[in-house]
């Protein structure tokens, strides 16, 4: 009987000793976080990383101590003097590295904490607000058509699962449309003031003073936050436009060989339907010119198949015609999804057991005398190294 009872009480001791330890750990976290006198968490399909940079680029400029934290194409910490450091991870992303985050902005004595939610899961999503940040302002970028397999079926589900990000009796600044009314019930619902912040806030002259291709509506919804918190526009847009953007930022590449000028776009960060095709209605790809080539490169992932699928439809229907190039992984697949869609056979190239470079290689004789090529898919891994090789080879770039 002995025997049975003295590991029985040990399990019980050690359940014990865990739960203090986690409820230490959680007054410590709540303590910190009252160190900071700011906290913005910045939520979205598309375009948070951007948006955490340009928000702390024009705090920054303010004079503002901020300390911000990305998740986009890498985890990255922006230090207050604007420098960055890579968030290192042991296996899988895990929220709970939000803590630590915390704790450095403490360390760094920031005025300011401006953080990338990095939680997908809907059930995530309410934790990574209501104990990790406890934000006071709020930002939405836009609902698109990505992550349908967790936060899905539709777009009425993704928004009500990106608006649990929403602040306790604080603000949320959205550029969407379409589902704002469902983010503003739920941020009502918390006692919190939502904002609807429209693209025109910010023009082409705004725009203009970007080193890359930056959106409206980033700019104009981080504007709003700056706004809010009391920052001058011109002083805040001036810090925006120095700000080091994100690595899979929108950018346009002129590559010239020989006789051929190929025009690449890295719009691999834009891995949904929407998001690729705004990008290539507002770069006038929709207006065909004379003896230029429309190239799409889709980079694939065995795990993404369903958003390759998605992408290739996009290509087949409002894209078209055009010449579809498939790197990366599960790419026989992809292009088998293509033909049957529409896609002539002779219009699909299935790069799939090729590296980077051999990729840009296979590109350039595609392109004929001139051609513009969109990368579109996944920017993590083969995306960037391709997108390296334009920029490697570039002639003139923005």
């Amino acid at each position: 009987m002995e025997d049975l009872i003295v590991p029985g009480l040990l399990s019980s001791l050690l359940a014990c000793a865990v739960a203090g330890y986690g409820i230490r750990e959680s007054r410590r976290h709540e303590r910190l976080l009252r160190r900071i006198p700011v906290r913005v968490h910045v939520n979205g399909t598309r375009g948070k990383s951007s948006v955490t940079r340009l928000i702390a680029g024009g705090l920054r400029a303010g004079g503002w101590r901020v300390l911000a934290k990305t998740t986009g194409t890498t985890a990255r910490m922006i230090l207050p003097d604007g420098s960055e450091v890579d968030v290192y991870r042991f296996g899988h992303p895990n929220i709970i590295e939000q803590t630590r985050i915390v704790r450095r902005a403490v360390e760094e004595e920031a005025q300011a904490l401006v953080i990338e939610c990095m939680a997908v899961a809907p059930d995530l999503q309410p934790l990574s607000e209501l104990r990790l940040i406890r934000s006071g302002v709020g930002a939405i970028t836009n609902v698109r058509a990505d992550h349908l397999d967790v936060m899905g079926p539709t777009l009425d589900d993704v928004a009500m699962a990106l608006a649990q990000t929403a602040p306790r009796d604080g603000h949320l600044f959205t550029a969407e449309r379409d589902r704002a009314h469902l983010l503003e019930q739920v941020a009502r619902g918390r006692g919190s003031e939502t904002h609807l912040v429209p693209a025109s806030n910010a023009g082409s002259a705004d725009l203009a003073g970007f080193s890359y291709i930056e959106h409206s509506d980033n700019v104009a919804l981080a504007l709003a936050v700056c706004a809010h918190l009391g920052m001058d526009r011109a002083t805040a847009l001036r810090g925006m436009q120095a700000a080091t953007p994100d690595p899979g930022v929108l950018r346009r590449y002129t590559v010239r060989s020989g006789d051929k000028q190929v025009t690449f776009i890295n719009a691999f960060a834009a891995n949904d339907p929407d998001s690729t095709l705004l990008i290539w209605d507002r770069l006038g790809l929709n207006t065909r010119r004379d003896r230029e080539r429309r190239i799409v490169l889709l980079t694939c992932r065995a795990d993404r198949l369903h958003r390759s699928h998605q992408l290739v439809a996009l290509a087949a229907g409002r894209l078209g015609p055009v010449h579809l190039v498939l790197a990366g992984e599960g790419t026989a697949a992809v292009a088998m999804r293509a033909v049957t869609l529409g896609i002539p056979r002779e219009h699909v190239s299935d790069l799939g057991r090729l590296g980077a470079e051999r990729v840009y290689e296979r590109v350039l004789d595609l392109a004929g005398e001139r051609a513009v090529v969109v990368g579109v898919g996944n920017i993590v891994g083969l995306g960037a190294e391709i997108a390296l090789h334009f920029s490697n080879r570039a002639v003139s770039r923005g």
